[in-house]
């Protein structure tokens, strides 16, 4: 075999290697050079470098007297991501005319919750880095700390978003319903580019927490009123595993919205052996789960100098604190 005497100049090792970085970030669901491009594992290390710790501190104190907590803020980052992007537009409160809030739509009213462990978060990062941490990088890291608390897997956050400062209530009520069927929430995961991998790992965040009764397939026994709580993984409620997908086989998921990805006739060839992957193998879902909650975490952030950096999660800045 011939080897060629070409050298290569070293702008175009440069210009080759930069391409490979590209094909890689692609490869794994990062957005190229543009949208999201300012995201960065070590956005704060400068500028906030005990962010991380904050953050987590505030959520340990806080699951000692509300267990539930991890799995309300997990949720928040995603119903946050899922409109408008990753903005942090969930945590604005009424403030008519100008922002209708979107807690009060049918998919977060009696249903997200967490808000005031998010205020004490943001109060925490003030004191400690005044001005620097978004509310919408508050619920990302909030997300991942949660996940990690309850036994389940670490990533590396990607940090830099910034607040908007506008809800989009249509857009809100949108959000992926319990009741919706497979090809619904397909269609809503494929809106903001995510896949069936994608769905199925996300909706795996269901391996813990909490939901109302009239939310459930079997809806509320007799007498209960529709708020009573049930456990969303009755095998290991408090921690996250993987057998919620064990109770999916069994035609066990409290969500209709979650047996569907087994039940549904389209299954078979979409989500089912997705749900067979990760039932039987624990390290298969927090791998594609923690792979997933980037790509969401990607989902038109405001970077650069876009949006603003809330003082209050609650308001914009212009209307005070």
């Amino acid at each position: 075999m011939m080897v060629s005497s070409f050298r290569f100049s070293p702008l175009v090792l440069l210009l080759a290697a930069h391409c490979g970085l590209l094909m890689l970030a692609s490869a794994h669901g990062y957005p190229p050079s543009g949208a999201g491009s300012a995201l960065s594992s070590t956005f704060y290390d400068a500028s906030c470098p005990s962010a991380h710790d904050v953050v987590r501190r505030v959520i340990q104190d806080a699951r000692v007297s509300d267990p539930r907590i991890p799995a309300s803020l997990i949720r928040l980052h995603f119903h946050d991501c899922f409109v408008n992007g990753c903005d942090g537009s969930l945590l604005l409160d009424d403030d008519l005319p100008a922002i209708q809030t979107e807690k009060a739509v049918p998919a977060n009213d009696n249903s997200a919750r967490g808000f005031p462990v998010v205020d004490d978060i943001k109060a925490a990062l003030e004191h400690a880095c005044p001005g620097v941490v978004s509310c919408a990088d508050i619920l990302a890291l909030a997300a991942e700390i949660s996940v990690e608390l309850a036994g389940g897997p670490r990533w590396r956050v990607l940090l830099g978003r910034r607040d908007g400062t506008t809800t989009n209530i249509e857009s809100a009520n949108n959000l992926p319903s319990p009741f919706d069927s497979l090809d619904v929430l397909q269609e809503k995961f494929r809106n903001v580019n995510l896949d069936d991998t994608d769905l199925v790992a996300l909706q795996g965040a269901h391996t813990f927490g909490k939901v109302q009764c009239q939310f459930t397939r079997e809806n509320c026994t007799a007498g209960q009123p529709e708020g009573t709580l049930e456990n969303l993984d009755d095998v290991t409620p408090n921690l996250f595993d993987n057998k919620y997908y064990s109770n999916l086989l069994h035609g066990r998921a409290q969500l209709s919205s979650d047996q569907v990805m087994l039940s549904d006739p389209a299954a078979p060839t979409t989500t089912a052996p997705i749900v067979h992957r990760f039932a039987s193998n624990q390290k298969d879902f927090f791998r594609n789960f923690a792979a997933s909650m980037i790509k969401m975490g990607n989902i038109s952030p405001l970077t650069g100098k876009d949006g603003e950096i809330r003082k209050n999660c609650r308001r914009v800045n212009s209307k005070g604190y």
